[in-house]
């Protein structure tokens, strides 16, 4: 989100007018007499004459994947509306098909035009500079640190205040939070300092957001490389990292990783694996490579096998699972067996028992999220370990064939509520800040902020603006209670005044705890083939501790 719960808002939305609608296909010879009066009330009452918008929607799915940030949207063509109470700016210009670009009513604010896009994604040096890894306790962790969260005026959002627009769309923060942040200098429209909640958004306004950024820790196991070449790069992923920036994730993930501890940059993910999911990992070095292998996925030439360790003793013979699977939730990351969803199909055979558990092979012949594991769940054998489906919310059978004694909504409920609990939300792509009373009725006690304490932080955060102006190189942040906010001129990025998630205390997962056993063992496509080991979990022997 925009304020550094979520990434999604970080998407850039780009628009175009359509210049093929009726109304602007006239010519200009027939604005006489009434038509003329007609378009001055109608622009009068309007506020001046807009093309509709076209959004480029999200990619969606796992969504939640961050851009890159800083990545402008691309010029398009702009029709300029007609002044107020006035002749139509071209209807005394010779040649009437053109039209002169309107510069704004006196104290009218005009917003710039949108900047060109830069040709192709990725992640360079000043990105990986943002902060540091550390490690402790098994496990990887990224300090905090400032990020600009950018994006350009969505078409719902044009002649809403961002007063309006916060109070209904972002509301993980009181009011009172973001007031504190424009008079702390952390928002941002055009590029100048928003002074005021209640000015209204335009059509291309530009907006940025300062927000102190945390991240949740994982393994700190090492990423192993299976095979570099010319075209592509083959690691062995472990558990619990995201591949892509996505949600609160950004450096804990395998492009960022690859870039600042092994220099591989650009880089151009082939296919997906779940947070949760280690093994084998293919990237592309080319745009061109990867649109070659993508072809090879589409006509089904790539083969992938998984392996996995379920409850319960699995069939000894081959087991076929034809369901089609639903989403239930983008935004929560939940799927199940429904006849409304999507046709897959995965073939699964029993490799071993040891008297409680079943480690099974897997080949997906078809694509879906989280296929597997939601066809291990409908067959009765859950992955052992899985947070999700294999779990308490789905019910006494815990979705065997399909049988979910409740509702959607409420499934989604109970998920949220188990893993609040646990401080496990990370495991659905949450955090506090996206619970809303659609999903669950409490709320984070972190965005419960008086606004006298909000105010004397922004105070607080405003002198430490103006000590980093002198030093530009420093992040201006304190590290002490908001009592002693105040009182201090200590710069250090980990704290901040205005941060939230600063006055948390989270108690850390074990590094057993962000395994999960499923796990990516074979790729093979025409011309290639890559293996990653064997878990320690799916061994013959392996005892649940």
């Amino acid at each position: 989100m925009w304020l550094g719960g979520r990434g999604w808002f970080g998407v850039l939305e780009h628009w175009r007018c359509d210049l093929r609608r009726p109304s602007f296909a006239r010519t200009w010879s027939g604005f006489k007499g009434s038509m003329a009066e007609t378009l001055s009330t109608q622009v009068g009452t309007a506020g001046g004459l807009r093309a509709p918008h076209q959004q480029n929607g999200d990619a969606g799915g796992d969504a939640r994947v961050e851009p890159t940030p800083g990545s402008p949207k691309p010029a398009g063509q702009e029709v300029e509306p007609a002044p107020v109470g006035g002749e139509h700016p071209s209807a005394a210009a010779p040649g009437l098909g053109k039209r002169k670009k309107r510069r704004g009513a006196t104290g009218e604010r005009v917003v710039p035009p949108p900047k060109k896009r830069r040709t192709g994604v990725s992640f360079g040096d000043e990105h990986f500079a943002e902060t540091s890894y550390y490690f402790e306790g098994g496990l990887r962790k990224v300090r905090p640190y400032y990020f600009d969260f950018r994006t350009y005026c969505k078409g719902r959002w044009v002649g809403h205040s961002l007063l309006h627009v916060f109070s209904t769309e972002f509301r993980a923060q009181p009011l009172a939070y973001y007031e504190a942040a424009v008079r702390a200098g952390r928002l941002h429209l055009n590029e100048k300092p928003v002074q005021d909640l209640n000015i209204v958004l335009k059509d291309n306004d530009f907006l940025r957001n300062t927000v102190h950024r945390h991240e949740p820790p994982v393994t700190a196991e090492a990423i192993r490389l299976l095979a570099e070449n010319e075209d592509v790069v083959v690691v062995d992923k472990p558990s619990s990292i995201p591949v892509h920036p996505c949600g609160r994730f950004r450096h804990n993930t395998v492009i960022f990783i690859l870039g600042k501890e092994h220099q591989l940059k650009e880089l151009h993910p082939l296919h997906r694996l779940d947070r949760l999911t280690s093994g084998v990992l293919m990237f592309a070095k080319t745009a061109a490579v990867s649109e070659r292998i993508h072809e090879q996925v589409r006509d089904r030439q790539l083969e992938k096998e998984y392996v996995c360790r379920v409850e319960g003793e699995f069939p000894t013979e081959e087991v076929t699972c034809k369901e089609p699977i639903l989403v239930v939730s983008y935004k929560v990351g939940v799927c199940r067996v429904d006849t409304r969803g999507k046709p897959c199909e995965t073939v699964f055979q029993r490799l071993s028992y040891n008297g409680q558990s079943s480690v099974v092979r897997c080949r997906p012949l078809t694509g879906r999220t989280h296929q597997i594991r939601v066809h291990l769940q409908f067959l009765g054998h859950p992955i052992l370990n899985d947070p999700i489906y294999n779990s308490v919310a789905w019910g006494p059978s815990r979705g065997r064939g399909g049988r979910i004694p409740k509702t959607d909504e409420e499934l989604l409920r109970d998920l949220v509520a188990e893993h609040q609990a646990k401080q496990s939300l990370d495991v659905l792509d949450l955090c506090e800040g996206d619970l809303s009373s659609g999903l669950t009725d409490s709320t984070a006690p972190s965005s419960e902020l008086g606004k006298d304490s909000l105010e004397e932080l922004a105070a607080a955060a405003q002198k430490m603006e103006e000590v980093a102006e002198a030093a530009p190189q420093k992040l201006d942040t304190i590290a002490l209670a908001p009592e002693k906010a105040v009182e201090t001129d200590v710069m250090n990025q980990e704290a901040d005044p205005l941060c939230a998630e600063c006055r948390l205390v989270r108690q850390d997962p074990l590094p057993k705890d962000l395994v999960m056993f499923l796990h990516a063992l074979r790729y093979k496509g025409p011309g290639f083939e890559y293996f990653s080991p064997m878990p320690a979990w799916a061994q013959d022997d392996w005892q649940k501790d």
